[in-house]
């Protein structure tokens, strides 16, 4: 039955998102290298989502693949749909990079060389530089229609060439004027020249009445053995930056000193990244495939190439013919591609401040001599990262290990860090004698081979390691620390649910929250969940909320009730904290309890098909906070009447976490954490620094700060009052 409601595509809202990440390099209120950064990020996802998501839907376009969710014709409109938003964000991705980066650092005396003008009194340094440190490394391949087609490796950066062999003065002055029109012709579509950088030398450009053939190349550059970016002598109070590649530009008639060099262009490859395996395979077999087929990411089908968009059209389409290129495979990119490469950006004045961030806090109540286990067996502990220190739990984990009445450890592990000091703990733990389960996703995509890694060294030094359950991925992010007495006397086991994985890097970049408690109720539950990990029983659930279990069939019932409170003209409202919001049926109950009169706020920081704006979804609104840190929380709140129910855990509402994966979301009981998070939800509603709405349109309307209200920028608001708490 076709539903009375609309929705927005899943991938035209998260390139929304991205957007957003964008527009934060606008933000002048920030230092500098803070907003190049932003453009690094979008970069970087952007680079991902062309690998995963339209791959995919180029695999269903083609006929390849098969899917419930699209026909070939709507995959096909969709990737269009998709290349010509991508085109128009990278157009402002230009104008933000050319209009107001540069100019940025050349205020600050950071003079970025873009174009063919470089100083006189830096030409011969970048001669040098070249023969000595670029030269060493270069290897032009030529490329030639109908002949073996070269390879160009996924996401690496090239020039394309083209040159023309030096002409012979016998040859001067004998083309014919059918010629001369004819090479004329294939010029005039040319948008500029292409020359790249010039060190006091012109290009040789081959005159209009030329006969000669051009000769292309490829060329790999070489950001293994040199930096993408090369610092040149400062002068007076100036820096000086430099591309590699404008380098190699502005030297290519010393790589080719038989031809007269015409023009080069970058050009790069994305390839389909994700990885088809039988998810119905054992563990073992499972491992097997992983293993052979992570190394086949890198040759993955073509799912785009960028150019540089000031390469002429006819050179564009020698490439695409040479390297059979599918049209809806193009996206025209800037002179500088790659530019997720910005975050290695060097910063050669050291005046220019850097971001003061939020430093992780330590707990007064948890300093060096209280022990965690003392603490949350007489009351739950909620920390938030990354403004509480993950080394609370690492202590945490520590004093399992050292504990004597520890009878076993047992872990999620979805993401870890490398060289991961969680892991480290765990093999210490078993080495000490502790029984220690850890849970590994060998599905995590772009993980998988560091937690293949990390389950062979934990299953070596004793770790009882679980992989993956067939037709699943455990998104669920626990740790149990089972007790008993000495003596065989009961003692409290201790339970922690988390928003976020056991990776201390990343918990110093992502904004989650994590429980330690010793309820029975909670500890039960969780052991229960391992045990179905294990595929030992069918289990039962009183607390906590697990995906394809009891999840879905509590969320109908609490929405239910805010239905039933609005009916009854009391107030229904409900607040919904997440990173995606994708499950038409889900989204319904929303459309459903807002056209009861349920107040809805949904913060939601990348995918949202929920449209507001319409008649059924007149009662919700939509927020989206980007700031110095990733929001990654998940937080679930139902007024309830006045006793309102808070919930936290790890699955965002799409269709995948709902109903394909192992997720765990636990109420929070105790008054005064349920209260801290209800002031984290309320200041976040509250941003008007870095929280915009998302319209009906998909567009990022800022929240403007009302006169005479004070400045709300949630991440900081929070941080300070987490401060004035710790005590």
């Amino acid at each position: 039955m076709e539903s009375k409601y609309n929705y927005f595509k899943r991938d035209i809202s998260w390139l929304s998102f991205n957007y957003r990440v964008l527009l934060e390099a606008l933000d002048e209120r920030l230092p500098l290298y803070e907003r190049i950064n932003f453009i690094s990020i979008y970069s970087s996802n952007l680079e991902e989502f062309y690998k995963i998501r339209v791959a995919d839907h180029k695999a269903v376009a083609s006929g390849a693949t098969e899917s419930d969710e699209e026909t070939v014709q709507s995959a096909r409109e969709l990737v269009e749909e998709i290349n010509k938003e991508v085109t128009r964000q990278l157009d402002d991705r230009v104008r933000i990079y050319e209009q107001k980066i540069l100019p940025a650092l050349r205020k600050n005396h950071i003079i970025f060389y873009q174009d063919n003008h470089v100083e006189p009194f830096h030409q011969q340094f970048i001669k040098d530089f070249f023969r000595e440190e670029i030269f060493p490394y270069l290897q032009p391949v030529p490329v030639s229609k109908d002949k073996i087609v070269s390879f160009l490796r996924d996401n690496r950066l090239y020039l394309a060439i083209r040159v023309y062999p030096k002409k012979e003065e016998k040859n001067k002055g004998e083309e014919t004027k059918e010629n001369i029109e004819k090479y004329t012709g294939e010029c005039i579509n040319e948008r500029n020249d292409g020359e790249g950088i010039k060190v006091g030398m012109e290009a040789a450009r081959p005159n209009v009445t030329d006969l000669r053939q051009p000769l292309y190349f490829v060329m790999k550059q070489p950001y293994a053995k040199v930096p993408r970016f090369i610092e040149l002598p400062s002068r007076e109070k100036n820096h000086y930056l430099m591309f590699t590649e404008d380098i190699i530009k502005a030297n290519l008639n010393l790589i080719f000193p038989g031809y007269d060099v015409d023009s080069s262009y970058c050009i790069k490859i994305s390839r389909d990244a994700d990885i088809l395996i039988d998810d119905t395979a054992s563990s073992a077999d499972l491992v097997a495939q992983l293993k052979k087929k992570v190394k086949k990411r890198k040759i993955g089908d073509v799912c785009r190439f960028v150019y540089d968009r000031a390469m002429p059209s006819e050179f564009l389409d020698f490439l695409v013919d040479a390297f059979r290129i599918q049209r809806d495979e193009l996206v025209p990119g800037d002179k500088h591609l790659n530019l997720e490469d910005l975050r290695h950006l060097p910063n050669p004045n050291k005046s220019l401040h850097s971001l003061e961030k939020p430093k992780p806090m330590k707990l007064t109540v948890l300093d060096e001599k209280e022990s965690i286990f003392n603490y949350v067996a007489k009351k739950d502990l909620l920390l938030y990262y990354p403004y509480h220190s993950f080394e609370h739990f690492i202590h945490f984990l520590y004093e399992a290990v050292h504990n004597p009445e520890t009878r076993e450890i047992m872990v999620t592990q979805y993401r870890v860090a490398e060289n991961s000091v969680v892991i480290n703990t765990l093999i210490a733990a078993a080495q000490n004698g502790k029984k220690v389960t850890v849970f590994v996703e060998l599905k995590a995509r772009f993980d998988e081979e560091n937690n293949l890694a990390t389950a062979e060294m934990m299953q070596a030094a004793g770790i009882k390691i679980i992989y993956s359950i067939p037709g699943l991925k455990v998104h669920a992010k626990v740790a149990l620390i089972r007790r008993r007495g000495l003596n065989g006397e009961k003692i409290p086991s201790y339970a922690y649910i988390s928003t976020g994985n056991f990776n201390e890097k990343t918990a110093t970049l992502y904004a989650d929250c994590g429980l330690f408690t010793c309820r029975k109720e909670i500890v039960a539950d969780l052991y229960n969940l391992f045990r179905t990990l294990q595929g030992k029983e069918d289990p039962k659930f009183t607390t906590l909320l697990v995906a394809r279990f009891n999840l879905i069939p509590e969320l109908n019932r609490l929405i239910d009730r805010e239905i039933s409170l609005a009916d009854e003209g009391k107030q229904g409202r409900i607040i919904l904290k997440m990173n995606a919001l994708q499950d038409p049926t889900m989204i319904d109950r929303l459309y459903e309890a807002s056209e009861h009169g349920v107040q809805i706020d949904l913060i939601v920081r990348g995918i949202c098909c929920l449209i507001p704006g319409q008649s059924y979804s007149r009662n919700i609104r939509v927020t989206r906070i980007v700031d110095s840190f990733l929001e990654h929380a998940r937080i679930w709140y139902f007024g309830n009447d006045g006793t309102p129910k808070v919930f936290m855990g790890s699955p965002d509402w799409m269709r995948r976490n709902l109903y394909r994966r192992i997720e765990a979301i636990t109420p929070v009981l105790a008054s005064d954490l349920r209260d801290s998070l209800i002031e984290m939800l309320n200041i976040q509603l509250a941003d008007n620094q870095k929280a915009c709405w998302v319209d009906d349109k998909l567009q990022n309307i800022f929240k403007k700060r009302t006169p005479g209200t004070p400045a709300v920028r949630a991440q900081y608001t929070f941080y300070d009052w987490l401060n004035k708490t710790n005590s």
